[in-house]
Parts: C-alpha cells; structure tokens; sequence
C-alpha cells in the first residue's frame, strides 16, 4: 500500500498495477485538487471514522451503461402514479446526511466513512459546479436521493439512501435516463450489490474501466447546478 507521505503530496500509484481489492493508498486529505485527481485516475475515498483516508480503485469494477438499465414493472406504475418528486441540487447537504445516517450506519452516521469533514469537502466540489445530488420527495418531506462526481462523460455516484421504499431507485432511475439522453458513457458504481445489479449495473475489468477514463478528459464537464434538469423529469422518463 502506498503511504502519502503528507497533505500537498498528490500522487497516486498506477491504478493498473495496484491489488484488486485492497486499499491502494493511505494517508492525504479530502481537499478539492485530490479527489479531482484521485476519480480522474479510478480512484476513490472510502474509509472508517476517525482513521485517514483510504484509497480504492478495485478489479472488477462496477458500473452501468445508461442503456442497459432495468426498470422493474413495479418502478413503471411509480412512474405513472407520479409517487414522487425529483430535484437535482437543491439539498445537496441533506442528500449527504441522509446517505450517512441510513440504518447500517447508525442514527447519528456513527459508523459511517461520510463523516462531516467528508461532507465538506464534496460540499467544495458541490459550490464547484462538480459534485450533483438527485432529491426525491413526497409532498415536501426528502425521502430519498443519492450523490456522485460527473467529470466528462462519466458520472461518478458515490452514495444513495432511502426514507421510503423505492425512494432511492425512483431517483436513480431518473438520473441514469437523463444521462442517457446526454450521451454519458457510463455511471461509476464502485463495487457490487443486488441493488445496483437488479437495476443493470454490471461488472467490468478494472483495465476496460481505466480505459475508458482515459478518453474522458476529451468530453466536455457539465459545470454548474443542475436544478434545471429537475423540469425534464416526467412520468414516461422510463420509456
């Protein structure tokens, strides 16, 4: 494991050549210039309370290609009864301390790596115009939602929770049609559940994975809010 000797030292080892599934790096902080690098490379944070921060980049990776999303029958008729409300960006900071606090992770987020020094720092990314948080709402209370990096074409989710059943799926579900329809290459799942994979999520070689970062940097990044795609949301988005 490579130890970052200290916060200004950047680098990272050669995502290719790193263990499969162990942590790649250790050390560093959660400034802006570091995570930037670390997603532009395959890498991301994911670590326990109160210890420094680990760095993952594992083989196989997990990902969906917005065309191969699956939308169960039971998330159609949500759709069609309208069940719930979808924003983008306008809670970006709840979305996150929902994400922290979902059951496995205690009520108050004790045992979760999104701590809040780890919420400020994709605060940062969020005022940058980087990091996009997806709401879902019923009437006015947040029941769900989910969080994630777009570099590029490439949309790097980091974390969901849902309030609600469905919740989550229902955001996803809008976010991933709307990617499509903006010609994403494919959203970054990190590692494998049955959620990811009952929605079409499939794992990829680490090295299929880094080859298709390395075209990245050619796509133009969508910087800003989106708040405006929360109008593009409607009941046939599935179809």
């Amino acid at each position: 494991m490579y130890h970052i000797p200290n916060d200004s030292e950047i680098g990272f080892p050669n995502p290719r050549y790193v263990e499969a599934n162990y942590p790649a790096a250790i050390g560093g902080d959660l400034s802006a210039d570091r995570l930037l690098f670390a997603y532009s490379l395959g890498y991301f944070p994911w670590f326990n309370p109160d210890e420094p921060p680990l760095w993952w980049c594992p083989d196989p990776r997990m990902v969906l290609y917005p065309k191969d999303l699956k939308v169960a029958k039971s998330m159609r008729s949500a759709f069609n009864k309208s069940k719930f409300r979808v924003t983008f960006d306008t809670a970006f900071r709840d979305v996150m301390e929902g994400c922290r606090t979902t059951k496995d992770r205690g009520s108050d987020g004790e045992n979760s790596w999104i701590t809040p020094s780890f919420i400020e720092a994709y605060v940062e990314l969020h005022n940058m115009g980087l990091c996009h948080s997806v709401e879902v709402w019923q009437d006015e209370t947040l029941v769900g939602g989910l969080y994630g990096l777009s570099l590029g074409k490439i949309f790097f989710g980091e974390s969901m929770f849902a309030r609600v059943p469905n919740a989550s799926k229902f955001g996803f579900i809008c976010l991933v049609k709307l990617l499509e329809r903006m010609d994403f290459l494919l959203i970054d799942c990190q590692q494998e559940t049955n959620h990811l994979r009952s929605l079409g999520a499939q794992p990829i070689s680490r090295d299929t994975f880094l080859d298709t970062l390395n075209a990245n940097p050619f796509e133009l990044t969508m910087t800003g809010s989106w708040v405006e795609l929360s109008a593009h949301i409607t009941k046939d988005i599935y179809k």
